[in-house]
């Protein structure tokens, strides 16, 4: 590597703990100052904090390999997460989330079962839940950070003693970056969160700017007409997803058969069904949460979550498409063994394009930028799981009166036992891996049911709530099992068969059972107290079968309404898709010289933006607060 380039990062380290470490003090105020900024920080810092968080760099190597192999059409396979929660949230979410005015997603639950013994129960296992994510992101963190460091980087920092390895080299890579990153997480709380991040937000934009700029500069719009077959930029598609490579590049075709999306239709219906509940469920209690819990008002929080969406889409693609661009036109040709590589190994497309064709200067600032982009999602998940542990368990169930500076120092140590779980648990990459992608599909499938349920039905319990979310949680262990043993279970039987279907196909399963648990929980038990759902129903206002509660406050109160904004809400959460997916495939188009649908995709964005002023924005801004 180049001295310019290893001069960059190294300035970039060191202005990022400057940032962190500077602004520190003000954390010391509280634990609401602590995990929430005090409710100071204003929404467009926090929109830039919350959009840099999720530019990771796996996500963004995943998102290179399939934008390579699929073409245009491989953003809809992002609705399997669904990316367009974020949307949900923007529409109508982060304004009933943000009216409780509290700290964490489980003290958010309290407000609506009440902290009697089935709320507390309902609490209590969002708490677990939220700690486990966080560790098992922060483990999936430190394998993941380890690789690409050691595919970029020249030098190999294993460390051995005798003949033992005590570390690899990418183990030595990933301490050392999770080591500084915790140093500024840890010390300031969000106030250091969210200055770094948009710090780093501001790397990655100028990385991405720079890559694209390059790839227009030294790649011809005949080289890119060359490579990329008409399909590839085609949103069209069928119940089967065909294979459009052909000559030297056909081999491309067995690798899209062997990914699992081969049936297309069924995908893309099934993400469809998945995405609406687990949109309206809310995002899970995780930093996305701690973003709109620390806004100023409910009319910022609303206005930081579409914010979010507006500076994270454009920007990201830029740099994945300029990537992608360079990979097809330099790395198709010259490796072959790229048309032979597994399924999961397209992720090296991203670093061997920083290897081999990104010039000095760029090459440092890519990997400043990429650098960033873990360190921010990192620090979200630091600064976000121990408000779990330190308010919900500790604060609430061992010591409820302390000083504030004691809540301060217990959260330094959970933040640390937390990064040292994660990071201990990292050392088990291949069973790590296995659990990130439990947590990920089907641990949150059980999480959909009961907090869709929550919103919109009076009945529904805290023991509702707990049951629905424990048999979610049941069924997806039992699912994950399946998964690790598909190999010794003989051809042709049952298990065999149900090992092999994608955890996106068991959704449903483990969404109709969760119900179950969670419409069984509700019936066998008493209704929660109505003083506590006149209260939740009165602040938080959601629309959705309420009618006794709300019968009982019209009673009280003759000039209180119900929200009857369900079929408006949804009807801009339609718009807000087609908005978001505009903004994704706005520099695809861009960079792969199609100008013809890159004007479409440009005038659909105009348009759903002026939609969306009218049917969104001017509703907002009529917010009382």
């Amino acid at each position: 590597m180049d001295i310019i380039d290893v001069s960059i990062i190294v300035i970039y380290i060191i202005l990022t703990l400057g940032v962190g470490i500077w602004i520190s003090k003000k954390a010391s105020k509280g634990l609401d100052s602590y995990f929430l900024g005090g409710n100071s920080i204003k929404w467009y810092y926090l929109g830039l904090s919350n959009g840099s968080g999720m530019f990771d760099v796996s996500g963004t190597a995943w998102m290179v390999g399939i934008l390579f192999l699929y073409g245009a059409k491989s953003f809809m396979f992002m609705w399997i997460w669904p990316i367009w929660n974020q949307i949900f949230i923007m529409i109508f979410l982060a304004a009933w989330i943000r009216r409780s005015n509290i700290m964490t997603g489980s003290e958010w639950i309290l407000t609506r079962f009440g902290d009697d013994k089935a709320g507390r129960a309902s609490h209590l296992i969002v708490a677990i839940f939220a700690i486990v994510a966080s560790i098992g992101f922060i483990a999936y963190f430190f394998e993941g950070v380890g690789k690409f460091m050691t595919i970029i980087l020249p030098w190999d920092l294993t460390l051995s003693m005798g003949h033992s390895t005590l570390l690899l080299s990418e183990q030595s890579y990933a301490l050392i970056i999770i080591f500084l990153t915790t140093i500024y997480t840890i010390k300031g709380g969000m106030f250091s969160v969210v200055a770094t991040e948009v710090l780093q937000y501001g790397i990655m934009v100028l990385a991405g700017i720079l890559v694209a700029v390059y790839a227009f500069v030294t790649i011809s719009d005949a080289q890119i007409t060359a490579i990329i077959p008409d399909e590839w930029t085609s949103l069209a598609f069928g119940m089967q997803l065909e294979g459009f490579w052909d000559g030297k590049l056909q081999a491309f075709n067995d690798l899209i058969d062997s990914q699992g999306y081969k049936m297309f239709g069924a995908f893309i219906g099934m993400s469809l069904f998945k995405g609406i509940f687990a949109s309206i469920a809310g995002p899970t209690p995780s930093y996305d949460m701690q973003r709109i819990l620390s806004t100023r008002s409910v009319k910022e929080a609303a206005y930081m979550s579409g914010f979010t969406n507006l500076v994270l889409f454009i920007p990201r693609y830029l740099l994945i498409g300029g990537i992608v661009v360079i990979g097809l036109v330099f790395l198709t040709p010259e490796l072959g063994a790229l048309q032979s590589i597994g399924s999961n190994d397209l992720e090296i497309i991203l670093p061997k394009v920083i290897n081999f064709h990104v010039p000095v200067g760029v090459k440092g600032l890519l990997l400043a930028g990429l650098l960033a982009a873990f360190m921010s999602t990192f620090s979200a998940f630091v600064n976000s799981g121990p408000a779990y542990i330190v308010n919900d368990i500790y604060k609430k169930y061992f010591k409820p009166e302390a000083t504030p500076k004691h809540y301060i120092k217990a959260s330094h140590l959970a933040s640390f036992a937390l990064v040292t779980v994660g990071v201990i648990m990292g050392f088990f990459a291949d069973s790590i891996n296995s659990l990130t992608l439990w947590i990920t599909s089907a641990l949150f499938g059980g999480y959909v049911a009961a907090n869709f349920l929550k919103w919109i039905w009076w009945r529904f319990n805290g023991w509702g709530y707990f049951w629905g979310m424990l048999a979610g949680l049941i069924i997806a262990t039992l699912q994950f099992l399946l998964d690790q043993n598909k190999a010794n279970f003989e051809v042709g039987t049952l298990l065999h068969d149900l090992a092999q279907i994608p955890a996106i196909y068991i959704f449903p399963i483990i969404f109709f059972v969760s119900l179950l648990g969670s419409f069984l929980g509700t019936w066998l038990t008493p209704a929660t107290n109505m003083e506590i759902l006149k209260s939740f129903y009165s602040n938080v206002r959601p629309w959705g079968w309420w009618n006794p509660v709300y019968k009982v406050l019209k009673n009280e109160d003759e000039t209180f309404t119900k929200n009857n904004g369900f079929i408006s809400d949804m009807i801009n959460c339609v718009i807000g898709v087609v908005w978001q997916s505009s903004m994704i495939l706005l520099p695809i188009y861009f960079m792969v010289r199609d100008y013809p649908k890159t004007l479409w995709a440009l005038l659909v964005f105009a348009i759903t933006s002026v939609i969306l002023k009218f049917t969104w924005l001017d509703k907002v801004k009529k917010y009382k607060n």
